[in-house]
């Protein structure tokens, strides 16, 4: 994840984000991005394909039909 620094931020627009996120039950942080995301709108969806070859790595010695039978017998 991306990491953002702002200079300049009055302190009174501080305050009052610092308020707001309290009364949320929020970070500042988590206020700030809330409402950033507020700002620009919702993000694209992921793509499945966007996902190709994630975790790769973490599955390459199971056998990956035993393991949704395995799985779905769980849910039994």
């Amino acid at each position: 994840m991306a990491i953002l620094n702002i200079k300049d931020l009055p302190d009174p627009l501080y305050e009052r984000l610092k308020r707001q996120a309290r009364a949320e039950g929020r970070s500042v942080s988590r206020e700030v991005i809330r409402l950033l995301e507020a700002a620009v709108g919702p993000s694209e969806p992921t793509s499945i394909m966007d996902l190709a070859g994630l975790g790769a790595e973490l599955w390459r010695k199971t056998d990956a039909t035993a393991h949704v039978e395995a799985e779905r017998a769980a849910w039994d």
